[in-house]
């Protein structure tokens, strides 16, 4: 890259950072790290070395979601789909999680950020070391709640929904829980992992050129109706720029869907005559979750671009 082309580069970076700081950021992000084999044998590498590479941009993006003050962070580290590869392959791989696991333990950044960590999956399936090393995570942290930092490991999204399903059951055969009182809620606290339920997901991001989920997160995916962004780099090349531009992705999606709900307002306060800009403000507030300023940008935005909306407001 040469020294114009950094430029460049570097200044597109600082403008993304300063538009996305403009806007709210989405409160959990889940990423499904897809890419390290391929990246490792493009460049005629031992697979191993693209999980390292990979393990590596992790830490990155723990820092960038810090920095923008991303709340949850959800990464796919090792699908139940992945058992089938290599025992060489998963032992390395397993070690490699399991380094990371304790590294988190004593880095400064996980007690001066108060990050939790929590592991959601099939956990019974890992073997022992990495059982320990995560457990020892868990432990280490369980007390923080400043962010969040949740790994999928030996994870299934059917298989989640099965085991939330039984956990049901026995509390129902046990008497601590009615059929009559499951809802979504109920079903949401019963989900990995088993310290706490995740929040739905805003934004999932997923690298190296598939446009799909996989089998992640269904139920806190679909019941958000979140954000995609999907994007060729794998997983060892995804930069900050990329992130930013996933970021920038829900906040022009949850921009449209705000305009799209005052819009909505406007028009059924329009059936009962006058509609009054305090009366738009109010109801839109109800199902938006921002403040009053940001509704009086949303109705200015619209009313400049549409004569007849701004023509029904009584402002």
């Amino acid at each position: 890259m040469s020294i114009f082309e950094k430029f460049l580069y570097g200044s597109y970076e600082t403008l993304l950072v300063k538009e996305i700081k403009d806007h709210p950021v989405p409160s959990h992000v889940a990423i499904i790290m897809d890419g390290n084999r391929r990246f490792a044998e493009k460049h005629g590498l031992m697979r191993y070395y693209g999980h390292v590479k990979g393990a590596d941009t992790t830490e990155n993006v723990l820092d960038w979601s810090f920095d923008l003050g991303i709340k949850q962070l959800t990464v796919y580290a090792f699908s139940t789909e992945n058992f089938e590869r290599t025992d060489d392959e998963k032992k390395k791989l397993f070690d490699l999680i399991g380094f990371k696991f304790d590294k988190i333990c004593s880095d400064e950044r996980t007690h001066s950020r108060r990050m939790r960590v929590r592991v959601l999956g099939q956990i019974n399936l890992l073997p022992p070391d990495l059982k320990a090393a995560a457990k020892r995570a868990e432990e280490t942290t369980k007390n923080y709640n400043g962010v969040y930092l949740n790994v999928a490991l030996a994870y299934g999204g059917r298989q989640e929904l099965v085991d939330a399903t039984r956990k049901m059951a026995a509390k129902i055969r046990n008497a601590k829980l009615s059929l009559k009182d499951i809802n979504e809620d109920v079903i949401s606290r019963n989900l990995y992992p088993s310290s706490g339920s995740l929040p739905y997901v805003d934004l999932i991001v997923r690298t190296g050129g598939d446009e799909r989920i996989s089998n992640f997160l269904p139920w806190q995916t679909n019941g958000n109706e979140c954000a995609a962004y999907f994007c060729a780099p794998f997983w060892p090349e995804f930069r900050r720029i990329d992130f930013l531009r996933a970021i920038r992705t829900y906040q022009t999606r949850e921009h449209e869907r705000q305009k799209n709900t005052v819009l909505r307002v406007v028009k059924l306060l329009s059936y009962y005559g006058k509609v009054e800009v305090e009366d738009v403000i109010s109801m839109s507030r109800e199902y938006l979750d921002v403040p009053k300023g940001e509704v009086v940008k949303i109705i200015n935005e619209l009313a400049r671009h549409n004569v007849v909306m701004h023509s029904m407001i009584k402002w």
